[in-house]
C-alpha cells in the first residue's frame, strides 16, 4: 500500500507552510489506471461526487422519462441554494404532487448570497429545498413513486438504495466494503479510488454497458455539461471549471476532500481524495490533472483561480498562495 503524497502545498514567504497529502487516479472504462499518485486502491467514501451513479437507477429504470436535462443535471447537483435551483427543485416535487415535507435531505442555510439575504428580509427559514442535496433527492422520490415503493427513501434496505448501491457495485467493479450516511441522510458507500476513478470513465464512455445504463450514463453527463450552474451554482468550482472547459468534461465535487471528473473525449475518469478534508486542496488538485490532461487551460481565469490562487491579507495584500506540489505537477505515472 502506498502512502498519501503531497498533491498541494501552501505557500506564505518564502517557505512552505503547509502541505496537503492525497491520492489521485486517471482510469479507463476497463479499470486500467492511466496515471497514479500515492494509492489507487485507497478506500473512500465518495460523497457527493459519485451524485451521478446515484442517479443511474432513475433514467435507467424510466422513472426518470421526460424530466429533461434541466433535472437531470440537478439529481447530479451539489448546489448552492440559489432561487435557481429552489424554484426548479420545488416545481419537480409539484409535478410530482408532492412538497417539501416529503423530502428527506434536512433544512440548509443556502451559500448563495443572495437567497441567504431574501430569507432573512422575509424571516423565512431555510427549507429542505435549499439544501445542496434536494435535487438529488427529488431524483430518490421519483424512482421512489416509479417503484412503488415507500416514502423513507433514505433507509438502507429501501429499494431506491438497493438500486443506487447495485448501480454503484456494478460501476465500480466493486462490492462496497462499509457504508455511511451522507450528510443528506441518505447512504453512501465506500469504494476504491481507483473503483471511484473506473466509474468515472464508464460514464465517460458507456459503450461497454448495457444498453439503457449506457443511454442513461450519456444522458446524465449530458445534461451536467449542459447545465454547469445547475450542478452547482455561481461561482462554484464545479460550474466554473466546467464553463471553462466548454463542456468537454464533467466535473463533481464531494466532501471531505474528494473530486472526481468524467471525461468523454478521451473516455478517462478521474478521482481523488485529499487526506485532511479541505475543499482549497481537493479543488488546486483536480484542476492540476485537468490542465495536465490538457482539458483545461491553466492560464484561464476559472482555472487559475483553483491551480494557483492567492491568499490575501485583510487589506487585500497577496501574500501566500497555493500550488500543486512539485512532485504532484510533475510525477506519477505518466500521462
Amino acid at each position: 500500500m502506498s502512502e498519501a503524497i503531497p498533491l498541494v502545498e501552501v505557500w506564505r514567504g518564502e517557505m512552505v507552510e503547509s502541505r496537503h497529502r492525497g491520492h489521485a487516479v486517471v482510469a479507463d472504462a476497463g479499470g486500467e489506471v492511466v496515471a497514479a499518485w500515492g494509492d489507487p486502491a485507497v478506500v473512500v467514501y465518495p460523497r457527493s461526487s459519485c451524485k451521478m451513479l446515484q442517479a443511474l437507477p432513475l433514467v435507467e429504470s424510466g422513472a426518470g422519462e421526460g424530466l429533461g436535462a434541466e433535472r437531470l443535471a440537478l439529481a447530479c447537483a451539489s448546489h448552492i441554494g440559489a432561487a435557481m435551483h429552489v424554484k426548479r427543485v420545488a416545481a419537480w416535487l409539484d409535478d410530482l404532487g408532492l412538497g417539501d415535507a416529503d423530502l428527506r435531505c434536512g433544512p440548509q442555510v443556502p451559500s448563495d448570497a443572495a437567497e441567504r439575504s431574501r430569507l432573512r428580509a422575509a424571516r423565512e427559514a431555510p427549507c429542505q429545498m435549499h439544501n445542496n442535496c434536494s435535487g438529488k433527492h427529488a431524483g430518490f422520490l421519483t424512482l421512489g413513486r416509479h417503484l412503488r415503493a415507500g416514502p423513507e427513501y433514505v433507509e438502507i434496505d429501501h429499494p431506491v438504495q438497493r438500486a443506487a448501491r447495485a448501480a454503484f457495485e456494478e460501476m465500480t467493479g466493486e462490492t462496497s466494503p462499509a457504508w455511511g450516511i451522507d450528510g443528506c441522510s441518505a447512504p453512501n458507500f465506500a469504494c476504491s479510488l481507483a473503483g471511484l476513478a473506473t466509474a468515472m470513465a464508464r460514464m465517460a464512455n458507456p459503450a461497454g454497458l448495457a444498453p439503457a445504463r449506457a443511454a442513461a450514463a450519456a444522458a446524465l453527463v449530458d445534461a451536467m455539461r449542459a447545465h454547469p450552474l445547475l450542478v452547482a451554482g455561481e461561482g462554484a468550482a464545479c460550474s466554473e471549471l466546467m464553463a471553462a472547459m466548454d463542456g468537454r468534461v464533467a466535473v463533481k465535487t464531494g466532501a471531505e476532500g474528494v473530486y472526481a471528473a468524467i471525461l468523454p473525449g478521451l473516455g478517462l475518469g478521474v478521482a481523488l481524495k485529499i487526506e485532511d478534508g479541505a475543499t482549497r486542496a481537493s479543488e488546486c488538485a483536480i484542476a492540476a490533472i485537468l490542465a495536465r490532461l490538457r482539458e483545461i487551460d491553466p492560464r484561464a481565469v476559472a482555472a487559475a483561480r483553483r491551480l494557483t490562487p492567492i491568499i490575501p491579507t485583510r487589506r487585500g495584500l497577496p501574500v501566500a498562495r497555493i500550488a500543486p506540489a512539485p512532485g504532484f505537477w510533475q510525477g506519477g505515472r505518466p500521462i
